[in-house]
């Protein structure tokens, strides 16, 4: 079994081609039985969908893949904190496991939601690649004040 930091590594790469699309960059895979089944990235500008996010796009691939509308067996692994809406996708799928990089202080399901939101199976891991899924936000939301 591969680390999670060796996954988390691959959602990053899903987080550089949101960036190189200008897109908010948080990339997402998930991985069932040690194969990935499912990638995304945030596609919000480019199909012009407010929820087309990284989580969103990865849990519809993955339904696809699989031929089921749970994942129970799965884990994803996404660079940022999911949001509400996520979560809420995330609770429906019964996914196994989530873990995610960074935190998300403004848009995270944690600002507000007192009670866990996902399914309760599901187990949580947070601060995977922290720094690194962090700062590629960072990179992202500077370089998009320095160009108004």
């Amino acid at each position: 079994m591969l680390s999670h930091e060796h996954y988390m590594r691959l959602a990053l790469q899903e987080a550089e081609k949101a960036a190189q699309a200008d897109e908010v960059p948080v990339g997402a895979i998930i991985v069932m039985q040690d194969k990935i089944i499912a990638k995304g990235y945030n596609q919000v500008q480019l199909l012009n969908d407010a929820t087309a996010h990284a989580e969103i796009l990865a849990l519809t691939s993955g339904f696809q893949n699989v031929g089921s509308k749970y994942l129970p067996e799965a884990t994803l692994y996404v660079t940022i904190e999911p949001c509400v809406m996520c979560a809420g996708a995330l609770y429906w799928s019964k996914i196994a496991e989530i873990v995610y990089g960074a935190s998300d202080e403004k848009n995270g399901y944690r600002k507000c939601c007192s009670q866990m939101p996902f399914h309760p199976k599901t187990k949580i891991h947070n601060g995977i690649l922290e720094s690194e899924c962090a700062q590629i936000m960072k990179d992202f939301f500077k370089q998009k004040r320095s160009s108004i």
